[in-house]
């Protein structure tokens, strides 16, 4: 699963969760053909990421690359069940990628287009925010489709 080698701090606040905002980098398919867009805001954690990219990898095979534009480098602490309060943070169980509306999460190339489509939507379906496709055009503009699971 991915994580982060090293953090200059082990422990991060929550923060406030801008879920209105929109991504202000990584909103086009820069590396393969196909691309899945987030909609939604959202916390991806490392299992999550993991499962897509199975899903998407098992589904074509051999054939193709798959690029992952997300990295899980947000620790989650969580207290033990049935702790008193005080006694300071819990410990860190898991690492999240922080996703906002226009993330492009996951890239596909080098496989047919209704290929690269059928994968995408199953890792779509391990995630667990709504996504669209979106595909690159031959001038390089991103061309959005319509609205996908």
């Amino acid at each position: 699963m991915l994580m982060p080698k090293r953090m200059k701090y082990r422990k991060m606040h929550r923060g406030v969760g801008k879920g209105t905002r929109i991504a202000g980098r990584g909103t086009t398919v820069a590396f393969g053909d196909v691309g899945l867009m987030a909609l939604d805001s959202s916390w991806v954690n490392s299992r999550q990421i993991e499962a897509a990219r199975r899903a998407i990898t098992n589904y074509v095979k051999r054939g193709g690359k798959v690029w992952i534009r997300i990295f899980p480098d947000k620790p989650v602490t969580t207290k033990p069940a049935e702790t008193r309060m005080g006694s300071g943070k819990g410990a860190v169980e898991y690492y999240v990628a922080i996703v906002k509306p226009g993330r492009v999460m996951f890239e596909l190339g080098g496989v047919r287009q209704d290929v690269a489509e059928e994968a995408l939507r199953r890792g779509a379906q391990k995630l667990p925010i709504k996504c669209k496709l979106v595909y690159k055009d031959t001038a390089g503009e991103v061309v959005h489709a319509n609205e996908g699971e």
